[in-house]
């Protein structure tokens, strides 16, 4: 496909009398900033709605949704906006320079990967993927566009300054050289129930079919889709679960400060597996060699570890809280990242952080500061109209979701297993569940 920009003429049919307006698309380095990106959303409603505020100074161009209802109450909003309740429909317009994709897990990868083929700039909902081979290919697709095409995650914290300040004083050296990183979340998982839910009629304002899309097809029931993610991502047919979700927020933090990048093993712990419902509980832990260019601070090798439910969160507080001793109450952290060093503890979350044993930190001169961000969004923003790239690009945020989805992949195995990154293999039979364990529905495989 040829690429066309605004400030291309317009083409006259001398013959017939006519106007040809030729496509538009923003291509990086060839548009001034004032020019506004014209954007699809794929998802309207929930994180939807939040992206098109991150994004508001841009273009609405086209609008998806499955729920037809939800779909005609924002296009008032935007009554010249094009509509569609088949994200597919999309992928080939000329017009649209981004695609932002906040709809269901199962769908995130297959509508980025088409939009990055097409050449539009992408923003992804987190997770990236709902498999490991879907963030691989996800990485791929992108580095081979790159300084072509912009992406990023919404992964919002990673622009918040608390997040810098925790990875400043981990690279500095605050708490010494760092062995581990014990990460958070105390969220649950509902029982999914039966294993099919009771037909019930589809209602005319549902686009059932398209919101099932690549996953095996079963009877309509609302409940599998009412309540947005907390729902749907309880099912691996759909969703990853607490890891998956929370995991790319808070994994996040240890990948960034510690300069991660894939891991050589992996091990869960947890209930039994399920085949069709992601666990209530997990503790996962990841070894990582350490790269050769990152901070003397960072040990060789270095251990991530994630914890959530009930059972994962008193294993967490059980370890973590004689290390911090008074300075903070582990169990009053809902979410968090700690990090253990030869020196002391740093324990953060999204807005705070705490250095322990506090009497070594009374006088302590905190390092210079990363530089701000100017917004998640804008870094998104300005990395599609040419600017520097997007810290939360593919290739970051494809590395991080492929090593979070890897610690379901133990689980789901009940495997430990050595990752050997570069031949994409554990060398088990683990294997089977790095990729996706149903064929895709015709017409929607855009692996």
């Amino acid at each position: 496909m040829r690429h066309t920009t605004r400030r291309q003429f317009l083409q006259t049919s001398v013959g017939i009398g006519t106007v040809l307006i030729l496509p538009h698309r923003i291509v990086r380095g060839e548009n001034t900033p004032n020019e506004k990106l014209n954007i699809a959303y794929l998802g309207v409603g929930g994180r939807g709605g939040a992206n098109r505020d991150g994004l508001a100074s841009q273009n609405t161009y086209a609008l998806c949704d499955t729920n037809r209802q939800t779909l005609a109450k924002v296009q008032e909003q935007y009554p010249d906006a094009l509509t569609t309740v088949d994200w597919r429909t999309l992928v080939d317009n000329p017009k649209i320079d981004v695609f932002v994709v906040s709809t269901a897990e199962h769908h995130h990868a297959l509508a980025s990967i088409a939009a990055m083929r097409a050449g539009k700039s992408v923003f992804t909902e987190k997770p990236l993927a709902r498999t490991v081979q879907e963030a691989r290919i996800m990485q791929d697709e992108y580095k081979k566009r790159r300084g072509k095409i912009a992406t990023q995650m919404g992964t919002q914290i990673h622009a918040v300054e608390n997040y810098r300040r925790a990875v400043e004083l981990v690279q500095a050296g605050a708490v010494g050289k760092i062995s581990e990183a014990h990460v958070w979340c105390s969220r649950t998982i509902i029982p999914i129930g039966p294993a099919v839910k009771e037909e019930q009629p589809i209602p005319e304002w549902f686009a059932w079919d398209e919101w099932i899309g690549p996953a095996p097809m079963r009877p309509f029931n609302i409940d599998y889709v009412n309540n947005g993610c907390l729902n749907w991502h309880r099912r691996w047919d759909f969703g990853t679960g607490v890891l998956g979700d929370m995991g790319s927020h808070l994994i996040d933090l240890a990948y960034w400060a510690l300069e991660l990048d894939r891991p050589i093993h992996v091990l869960s712990e947890g209930p039994d597996p399920d085949p069709l419902a992601v666990p209530p509980w997990q503790v996962v832990t990841w070894k990582h060699p350490k790269r050769k260019a990152s901070s003397p601070f960072i040990s060789s090798p270095v251990k991530v570890c994630w914890y959530h439910g009930p059972e994962g969160m008193k294993r967490r507080s059980d370890l973590l809280q004689p290390m911090v001793g008074d300075d903070t109450v582990i169990d009053n952290w809902g979410i968090g990242v700690a990090f253990i060093g030869e020196k002391g503890v740093l324990v953060s979350d999204y807005g705070k952080h705490v250095l322990s044993p506090s009497a070594k930190f009374t006088d302590y001169v905190y390092p210079a500061k990363l530089p701000s961000s100017p917004g998640h969004y804008q870094e998104f923003i300005n990395a599609a109209k040419g600017g520097p790239e997007s810290l939360c690009n593919f290739d970051y945020s494809g590395k991080l979701i492929e090593h979070n989805l890897l610690g379901n992949v133990a689980h789901r195995s009940g495997k430990a297993f050595d990752w050997d990154a570069a031949a994409f293999t554990t060398h088990t039979d683990a294997d089977s569940f790095l990729k996706s364990e149903y064929e895709y529905r015709q017409g929607w495989n855009f692996l």
